[in-house]
């Protein structure tokens, strides 16, 4: 990636840490890095191309957390912490990552492969894997919003719904 490109993204990825995806505008990331908005199509199309290379970018730092956490002792309740720690350390991202539709045939060869490779490497098996990635996403998404009452115990939801998966995959 081009040096003027990679500022661009980084730009964008600091508007939307700090903002939200709605700050994701050509303007106000020209006005970060204090040029221009038309310079800004010089190096991407639109921005849903510099979206989508975010969502790369994420994708590629969830799956290097979750693969670390396939090393540990109990994979599955590490994966599951890895998980969460992410999305509630970078939630702007993580909405970004998984809201709508995956923009599959734009993303780098291989990405999504290396993205599921930590949960496949624990649970093999394709539907409880997409079972658990449901739940971690949707107890995610529930805290990020704050859905959950203020005395919910959401580790302890975390350790049964883990077990729980535990248990069916040594079946």
């Amino acid at each position: 990636m081009a040096e003027r490109a990679r500022q661009i993204v980084e730009a964008a990825r600091e508007l939307l840490e700090k903002e939200g995806a709605d700050a994701l505008t050509m303007r106000r990331i020209a006005d970060r890095l204090g040029i221009r908005a038309p310079s800004l199509y010089k190096h991407f199309p639109d921005k849903q191309a510099v979206e989508l290379e975010l969502i790369a970018q994420g994708l590629q730092e969830q799956a290097e957390a979750l693969m670390a956490a396939t090393e540990d002792e109990q994979p599955l309740v590490a994966l599951g912490a890895a998980y969460r720690a992410y999305a509630l350390a970078h939630p702007h991202l993580y909405r970004l990552m998984t809201a709508g539709p995956l923009p599959r045939h734009l993303l780098p060869d291989g990405l999504e492969a290396r993205a599921a490779l930590p949960l496949v490497r624990i649970v093999p098996d394709e539907h409880r894997a997409r079972a658990l990635w449901a739940f971690a996403h949707g107890m995610v998404i529930l805290e990020l919003d704050g859905r959950f009452p203020p005395d919910a115990d959401l580790d302890g939801a975390w350790r049964v719904g883990l077990a729980a998966f535990a248990q069916v995959a040594a079946r």
